[in-house]
């Protein structure tokens, strides 16, 4: 008896511990986020500004691989709202991406709207951020999955991890700002300051106060997770006396590499590995732009401290050495470098065959405007065509095939080529607006190839584009035009990094690869928020598959009304 009762409490014990490791392994992770107005005070000027329960920058939001997540976020502000989960692939599930008008009308005031999703073969770094207006300029916050329970990082384990979120500060009010631009048919003034983890650092007046500072330990490891939420600059970022080994990049692992300083561009996450294996001491880490053209920028540096263990504060802190502002050689060469891990664990599976070949030129344009400054208003395309909002949310439109909402005829490449990346074109700048927003239809499970291409209508530039719904691999870039007859010769069909962000680089192209195989609307566009106002974006109508599986999820109950 004894004997089968131990059996018993074996068999009792053994599925205890299997229902803890399921439970372990899928947990439901809840957060309340109230979107409210609180009053901040940085650089010497006090102002109200849109918060996430009252914090700049917002809560991080933690989660395993696995998890599913619920966010009840109620807007007590006095501007719609609605948040995107940035690099989160929402499999089916469009309902929770978030960006206003493509996957849902916004969050009015007083009401709320629950975003729930599932984390599926994902883990890293990623962010989330307001999709509406310029609200990201202060509501936004990071998010980190961690791997499945007792699986390890690809990389030697850190002893601590560390957030740094990179933004932007302006002393006046963000939205009043872009109103008078528009009204003007003008770019809004630049930022104030850059920060780190919402504070400009020392550097700037009234910021002793101000300066996010991590304590270290000498001899230890640490894993800085680096999101860059600014919302117009690329920024190079380094620690004085201390090299980076890049681990991974939007939430994707990489074959490590060290390097003296990082580029991140807006909508981009980068983890690095630091030592803490130098003279004890305080040491700045250092956040500035990257602007290879003659464009006015916020060329200001935010510090942060990265503080050995028993140092005291009156230590002057050293600054590192930033590659200069305008070095697009470092770009080009650190972008170079990152090469997905492509292990048997985690591999890189590019499409090797291409069912769909799209080329997208991205300008700047001017179109006529009687009520602005100059009569005119400066613009921005994808193969000429600036995208018009529309007045409800697209996914719905597809999702109950509302007609009159959309048209899917957005061209596959430029009605004219020409010169791209020639002399600078100055005459002719007018761009296409349609009454209603033209989408490209995409079928299911197809393979896509899409080369975006710079042009120098009125001035070349980096442009960051992000895709929503999706990774993808980038599988080459280079400068000036794109000669679809030798540049494919030179892809990396091997181990291209896996993004959800990529710069485009300054008169020069990218090409990206996806498996459309997550229906739905999907939103592409220039991550630089003053390129995304005046229409430098399109979105994917994805097509259902024919499997129970492969068509886009019944919408929830409390989607906000249009």
């Amino acid at each position: 008896m004894a004997k089968q009762g131990k059996t018993v409490l074996f068999f009792l014990a053994l599925i205890i511990m299997i229902m803890f490791s399921l439970t372990a392994e899928a947990a439901v992770k809840k957060y309340e986020f109230d979107v409210q107005v609180k009053n901040i005070s940085r650089l010497c000027h006090a102002k109200p500004i849109v918060t996430v329960n009252g914090m700049f920058p917002g809560p991080t939001i933690y989660a395993r691989e696995g998890d599913t997540v619920l966010i009840n976020v109620t807007n007590h502000a006095q501007y719609n709202m609605s948040i995107h989960w940035h690099g989160l692939k929402q499999f089916r599930n469009g309902w929770a991406d978030g960006p206003a008008y493509i996957t849902q009308c916004p969050i009015q005031t007083g009401n709320s709207y629950t975003y729930a999703f599932n984390v599926t073969g994902q883990r890293g770094t990623l962010w989330w951020h307001a999709h509406i207006l310029w609200l990201r300029a202060t509501v936004y916050g990071a998010i980190v999955l961690m791997p499945k329970q007792g699986t390890p990082f690809p990389f030697p384990q850190p002893s601590q991890e560390v957030n740094l979120v990179l933004g932007e500060w302006w002393n006046t009010d963000v939205e009043e700002l872009v109103n008078q631009g528009n009204k003007l048919g003008l770019p809004p003034n630049m930022s104030d300051a850059h920060t780190i983890n919402g504070k400009p650092g020392p550097l700037f007046p009234c910021s002793e106060k101000h300066t996010f500072v991590t304590e270290v330990e000498q001899g230890k490891s640490y894993l800085l997770r680096i999101v860059n939420a600014a919302l117009n600059d690329e920024l190079f970022f380094a620690l004085a006396g201390h090299n980076f080994t890049v681990v991974e990049i939007d939430a994707v692992y990489v074959k490590p590499f060290t390097t003296q300083a990082i580029l991140i561009a807006p909508g981009q996450t980068t983890n690095v590995l630091v030592q803490a294996d130098r003279v004890p001491g305080r040491y700045f880490m250092a956040a500035r732009p990257f602007q290879d053209v003659p464009i006015p920028v916020d060329n200001k540096t935010a510090t942060a401290i990265f503080q050995y263990k028993g140092i005291p504060n009156t230590v002057l802190p050293t600054m590192p050495q930033l590659p200069a502002s305008n070095d697009s050689s470092f770009a080009l060469s650190y972008n170079a470098k990152l090469k997905s891990l492509n292990s048997p664990q985690f591999p890189a599976n590019v499409p090797l065959n291409v069912d769909r070949h799209l080329f997208y030129t991205i300008g700047l344009g001017i179109n006529p405007c009687p009520t602005c400054l100059n009569g005119t208003r400066l613009t921005a395309s994808l193969n000429n065509i600036t995208f018009v909002m529309p007045k409800i949310g697209l996914l719905q439109a597809h999702y109950f095939n509302t007609k009159g909402v959309f048209k899917t005829d957005f061209p596959d490449r430029p009605a004219t080529p020409f010169n791209y990346t020639g002399a600078p074109l100055t005459a002719n700048l007018r761009t296409s607006l349609t009454p209603i927003p033209r989408l490209s239809k995409i079928a299911y499970n197809s393979t896509v190839e899409l080369v975006l291409q710079d042009t120098n209508l009125l001035s070349v530039e980096s442009h960051p584009f992000h895709l929503h719904g999706y990774n993808f691999f980038v599988v080459g870039t280079g400068v000036g035009n794109f000669d679809p007859a030798k540049d494919p010769a030179k892809y990396n069909l091997v181990d291209p990094p896996e993004r959800n962000t990529v710069g485009v680089p300054t008169g020069g192209w990218t090409a990206i690869r996806f498996r459309a195989d997550n229906p739905g609307v999907w939103f592409m566009h220039c991550h630089l928020e003053l390129h995304t106002g005046w229409g430098l974006k399109v979105a994917f109508v994805v097509e259902d598959g024919k499997g129970p599986n492969e068509s886009v999820l019944p919408p929830p109950k409390d989607l906000p009304p249009c």
